[in-house]
């Protein structure tokens, strides 16, 4: 009865990451540098948030778009840390993660043949949710630039199709970031347009050369503008599945149909728990993102003294090497480091076929475990080098 199934799904496949991920699972022992998943527990006063929550028996439904409480703490935590300026009672939705809030927004505004632009390399995530709305996914190629989706980069890939670009920066899986000046010119080349931005800032916290600006705040931007975020990221929080949209009224009225219909609210003990991060953990990143700072330039040096070409990220906890130069492919490199060393890493082409060439690395892991892996990568790319 396969054949009976809708196409879209049949044609869609497993994400690479989770392909790397499940062998390792596989092989124990092996030392992984694949997930984007922090290290860091839970804050504390969240985990006693939700404790109460579940005591005093607050698990009941909650309205469809979420806690009133809660879209006005998410209103006032965007508005204080970016200038962002959203009203909690109609223009923000609690949604199942980022994910779900990236499904409903691509649900409600994409018709069948609309065209997204994507910037790749780019998360995987994105490319099957526009095909299961009927959209059509448009690469634009950033390697040249950075892996940033300047003007410049963006200008020729849109048409009169096009109904979306796709902002995700922080990145994933380069972990670049966009200054104002690039989104300002960004913004100059599509307020005059009849098209939507989707800006993906679930990192937003984690950005540690400057401060994040999201390209809704920038003027003509905030009406055609949805931002996506979340608090997997920022509070540790990936398993409690809350992410955000942020977007006008007019906007968000239909976006909460579609939430509705497929979920009808979000986990109502995650939602208390989330309140108490926006508000009595409005800072809780900030001693992570530190970490994570530290972590970042031990792996760009380590990785940049073996002669491994790549960008120093800015934010987010990855880091994307060029490792053409060995002759390998992604995916041959991967295998091989993981089958000689024992060391997991992500193949470049999980992330499009603009990724071929690279490998990611996540460094959202300990410094013991980023020493020992490391020094297995330097064993290895040190061995293809002599042969």
């Amino acid at each position: 009865m396969e054949h009976l199934l809708n196409n879209q799904v049949q044609n869609i496949q497993i994400s690479g990451i989770r392909k790397i991920a499940n062998k390792v699972a596989a092989l124990p022992g092996t030392l992984s540098l694949t997930i984007g998943q922090p290290d860091f527990p839970t804050p504390a006063h969240i985990m006693e948030a939700a404790h109460r929550a579940i005591n005093e028996g607050r698990t009941s439904y909650t309205p469809n778009p979420g806690l009133p409480e809660l879209r006005e703490a998410a209103a006032a935590f965007v508005a204080h840390k970016y200038g962002l300026n959203y009203r909690g009672q109609d223009e923000v939705i609690v949604t199942n993660g980022a994910s779900e809030a990236l499904d409903i927004t691509l649900r409600t505004i994409l018709s069948p043949g609309d065209e997204v632009i994507l910037p790749v390399p780019i998360y995987p995530g994105y490319e099957p949710l526009i095909r299961l709305s009927g959209g059509i996914p448009v690469f634009a190629d950033t390697r040249s630039s950075g892996f940033k989706l300047t003007a410049e980069v963006l200008e020729p890939y849109l048409t009169e199709r096009t109904k979306a670009v796709i902002l995700g920066y922080p990145s994933n899986p380069t972990g670049r970031v966009m200054s104002r000046e690039e989104l300002e010119a960004v913004a100059d080349l599509l307020k005059e347009r009849e098209l939507f931005v989707i800006s993906d800032e679930i990192y937003s916290e984690l950005i540690y050369d400057a401060p994040h600006v999201s390209i809704a705040a920038l003027p003509g931007m905030r009406e055609r503008t949805i931002v996506i975020n979340g608090l997997s990221k920022s509070h540790s929080m990936t398993g409690w599945r809350i992410g955000f949209t942020l977007s006008p009224a007019e906007i968000s009225q239909h976006m909460v149909k579609v939430h509705q219909y497929n979920v009808t609210c979000a986990s109502s003990i995650s939602q208390y728990a989330a309140l108490e991060a926006l508000t009595a953990g409005v800072d809780d990143a900030l001693p992570m993102r530190e970490e994570y700072r530290k972590r970042r330039d031990y792996v760009h040096g380590r990785l940049t003294s073996m002669g491994i070409p790549l960008e120093k990220p800015e934010g987010a906890f990855y880091l994307f090497p060029s490792i053409a130069h060995f002759g390998l492919s992604s995916m041959d490199f991967t295998l091989k480091l993981l089958e000689e060393h024992g060391v997991a890493v992500v193949p470049g082409d999980a992330f499009s076929s603009y990724g071929e060439g690279y490998i990611r690395l996540s460094y959202a892991y300990g410094p013991e475990v980023l020493e020992q892996g490391l020094d297995k990568i330097e064993r290895f790319v040190r061995g293809i080098v002599r042969n």
